[in-house]
């Protein structure tokens, strides 16, 4: 490790903590040709970003992200902010040379999701990097699944089903945080969580959403107005705001390699967490994910004996399992962050290897596409095709 690549990570709230964990580990269990340096961390609060700084591991901060971009002791800017932000902050770090990690969705509309990916195709000629942040697929368990379905274990596959439930807005008195509001998130369960199974199912099928028939709907239409401080609700405060995003969205898919598809992504599953699953069908067998269980997959191989059938357990823990080897004996099980600590292994590997790392831009400009005929689909109650990227 005799090269650096030096970090410059914009936000430090739920994403920048994670990010952070993962910059500060990757190359402490995957041997890489660059180390990864916490250059500096930059958010709009002077106090807010000093502490966090200090507390997740980085060497200076700031408080404007421009100043981040020009600086020459940074070669990669981390994007952890919300949607409304992700175009012009990764716009301005291509345009410098920077290489680019923005978190998922890309953008808040597919004119920007477009203006990046070609952003980000044109600065792959100069030898720049970006890539988009969807962390599940580095799930070892997922990127197994994946395996499994490309070597032809599932046969024809036919049937795809795909939920994201969470319960953290079941409250009506819970305030009306960025992630309510469309104007900065760009859309509500569909974007934060949606995309998520959107991109898990297109990686480990290997086939792409051609077309939607969708469902959209807002359960709580006005939330009181956070305070200034501590950006949740003050007690008692009788000042509301409009909810402009969706709470839950549902449709069915039709995918280019012939299977089905269901998807369902509600914030409203009151009682669910963070439960991710998803189950896919063939004519050899199937296989099912579940994130709280996020180091096994259930998988049914019709080709075995009728005495033997059933749904057997994998452990995803063993060395031959992907990413698995950098980490703990067999039976050690690794948690959420490890998916985020493998998404930057692979993208620092890229950098020094001089490949495009996946998903590109233009995979998440693909999955922007599918969020947007999802919306249209919703509110014309018809089958929409998915634009081409």
């Amino acid at each position: 490790m005799s090269e650096q690549l030096r970090v410059g990570m914009v936000g430090y709230a739920f994403m920048g903590a994670a990010h952070s964990q993962a910059w500060r580990t990757v190359n402490h269990f995957f041997d890489l040709p660059l180390s990864a340096r916490m250059s500096v961390v930059c958010g709009r609060s002077p106090d807010g970003v000093a502490a966090a700084a200090a507390k997740l591991g980085w060497e200076s901060h700031a408080t404007d992200w421009r100043s981040v971009i020009e600086r020459d002791d940074v070669d990669l800017i981390d994007i952890c902010t919300p949607g409304d932000t992700h175009a012009e902050i990764a716009l301005a770090a291509l345009a410098a040379g920077k290489h680019v990690l923005c978190e998922k969705p890309l953008a808040n509309t597919v004119a920007e999701a477009r203006e990046m990916a070609a952003a980000a195709t044109e600065a792959q000629t100069r030898g720049v990097r970006a890539m988009c942040g969807f962390n599940y697929r580095r799930v070892p368990a997922v990127a197994l699944m994946r395996q499994m379905v490309a070597d032809g274990r599932l046969g024809t596959l036919r049937h795809v089903r795909a939920t994201y439930l969470q319960d953290w807005i079941v409250d009506p008195s819970f305030p009306l945080v960025w992630r309510l509001r469309k104007e900065v998130a760009g859309s509500g369960a569909l974007g934060d969580i949606g995309a998520h199974i959107i991109d898990l199912t297109q990686y480990v099928t290997g086939q792409s959403i051609s077309s939607v028939t969708a469902l959209t709907e807002t359960f709580v239409s006005s939330r009181p107005l956070p305070s200034a401080s501590s950006g949740l609700s003050a007690s008692g405060s009788e000042e509301f705001g409009e909810v402009t995003v969706d709470d839950a969205a549902l449709f069915l898919a039709r995918l280019d390699g012939g299977a089905i598809a269901t998807y369902e992504a509600t914030r409203f599953a009151t009682g669910r967490k963070n439960g991710i699953r998803v189950e896919l069908n063939g004519s050899l067998g199937s296989l099912v994910f579940e994130f709280e269980r996020m180091n096994e997959l259930s998988f049914y191989d019709a080709t075995r004996p009728e005495a033997e059938q059933g749904f057997a357990r994998i452990l995803v823990t063993e060395p031959v399992h992907p990413y698995m080897a950098a980490w703990w004996p067999p039976g050690h099980l690794i948690g959420y962050e490890h998916s985020f600590t493998h998404e930057m292994r692979d993208l620092i590997a890229a950098v020094a290897e001089g490949t495009n790392p996946a998903p590109s831009f233009t995979d998440a400009l693909q999955i922007q596409l599918v969020l947007d005929a999802v919306s249209r689909s919703a509110e014309s109650s018809q089958w929409t095709k998915v634009e081409p990227v």
